[in-house]
């Protein structure tokens, strides 16, 4: 699908520069960048991957407009750059190859998220915008997989939706987190528009503006339930939470739940329930929101409270704890006419990497858990009885991977997260990265580093 969302020009000035200089000095070289992560944000053990059909949307769609050239021609950094650049450019679309692993992947650091295969000008250009789409997606999924883990430590599992499209860093944030937190375990969203564009199911409740704006809150609840009577969710904590609770038990048909926004949550929540069940509600859920994370969840969930579904918004969609990915995009091949490769290998302490195009092979025990994964060279022979997880999905710039229910993605998610070992699903974990490098790999590091790249 063609979208104005993601044009070319949505992108850091160097990256152009950058091509401006290929272009000039004839570089017509193939090359290979990969998205990864260095290493994990803090207290997390894993990650889950997102973002990946917008990356290959953006990629599908990738031009320049007339306008977008005749901007670049007047800036004073293209002042030298000859005319066959900008000719290059409008011609330009995405020819290369891309390989990646399925959204709602368990990801490890220095597994890519995405492998770029393209000529020079076009893998670098799109560097920017790739990062920005999976790093923000992979960021969110990932903490909303460990919402799901929270949810699921109680005597007996329950759900969350997500509430955050008000506290996202802009709407355009707010659409991407609803996606990614579906992906990462949430049952739904509230907001409309991720509901219409990616499937998502919706929720709502009403606001305190709905009781308040009614004489009294018996007729809020009221006419509330008579024009929704099979979703009505009505929220309780206005002036009096008890008195609330009792006003729903005089409504003419129970109605399917009530929400508490604030205050004690365990011993509102206990309170509510029994004033519900004593007053012929005892289906009617109790929903809870208002800061919600995994850690509150956690303790709420384990101390016993009667909560049904969660609310979570702003620690969600801002991944308050750890509020960035640093994921990176980096060259790690080149590949030239004559068929010659040049590895390439960053040699920085803190930043060093590994060489070469890249496959991970993911190894399960007999009872479908996850072992370990072997960082391994593209071009090396499979591993028998692992699963190799990066995918091709595009082709010569042409997708191979139709675009899936999100339905599957998030099923994906929940499947691998059952697969973790115990110790990695933990809210603290201070565990070792169960990613091994393979030989040969190995090997081609000696051969072309005097350091050796960050520890797995």
């Amino acid at each position: 699908m063609l979208t104005p969302d993601y044009p070319v020009t949505l992108t850091d000035l160097y990256q152009l520069t950058m091509a401006a200089g290929y272009h000039v000095h004839n570089h017509q070289q193939k090359a290979t960048f990969e998205l990864y992560v260095r290493r994990l944000p803090a207290h997390r053990s894993f990650l889950i991957a997102a973002g990946l059909e917008q990356a290959l949307t953006y990629l599908e769609q990738l031009h320049f407009t007339p306008a977008q050239l005749d901007y670049l021609r007047q800036l004073p950094a293209f002042a030298q750059v000859p005319e066959t650049f900008f000719s290059h450019l409008a011609q330009l679309r995405f020819t290369g190859d891309v390989w990646a692993p399925p959204e709602g992947t368990v990801i490890f650091p220095h597994e890519p998220l995405l492998r770029i295969t393209a000529p020079l000008i076009e893998a670098q250009l799109v560097e920017t915008l790739l990062l920005s789409l999976v790093n923000y997606q992979t960021l969110v999924a990932s903490k909303a997989a460990r919402v799901w883990l929270a949810c699921q430590r109680g005597e007996r599992p329950v759900g969350f939706t997500d509430f955050g499209t008000r506290r996202a860093h802009g709407p355009e944030a707010g659409l991407l987190a609803s996606r990614a937190a579906y992906i990462g375990g949430a049952i739904g969203t509230a907001n409309v528009e991720a509901g219409l564009r990616y499937g998502i199911p919706v929720f709502g409740t009403a606001a305190h503006a709905w009781i308040m704006a009614h004489d009294s809150e018996a007729e809020a609840f009221a006419n509330f339930q008579s024009l929704f009577p099979q979703h009505t969710t009505l929220l309780l904590d206005t002036y009096d939470t008890l008195e609330g609770a009792r006003q729903v038990t005089r409504l003419p048909v129970p109605p399917q739940g009530v929400r508490l926004d604030s205050g004690d949550f365990l011993t509102l929540s206990h309170e509510v329930r029994q004033i519900l069940d004593e007053g012929g509600c005892a289906q009617t859920q109790i929903v809870v929101s208002g800061d919600m994370n995994e850690h509150k969840i956690t303790e709420l969930l384990a101390a016993g409270a009667p909560i049904d579904l969660f609310g979570v918004g702003t620690e969600l969609v801002t991944s308050l704890d750890a509020p960035s990915l640093g994921g990176v995009y980096k060259l790690v091949e080149q590949r030239h006419p004559d068929g010659r490769c040049d590895y390439k290998l960053k040699l920085s302490a803190s930043k060093a990497g590994y060489p070469g195009a890249k496959q991970v092979y993911r190894h399960y025990d007999a009872h479908g858990q996850l072992v370990s994964d072997t960082l391994a060279l593209a071009d090396e022979a499979p591993i028998s009885g692992a699963e190799p997880l990066l995918q091709a999905v595009m082709v010569n710039g042409q997708r191979t991977l139709p675009q899936l229910p999100l339905a599957e993605l998030r099923a994906r998610t929940l499947t691998q997260l059952q697969s973790l070992p115990l110790a990695y699903q933990g809210l603290e974990p201070e565990l070792p990265s169960p990613v091994v490098v393979s030989p040969r790999l190995q090997e081609l590091l000696r051969t072309l580093s005097v350091m050796p790249a960050a520890p797995l």
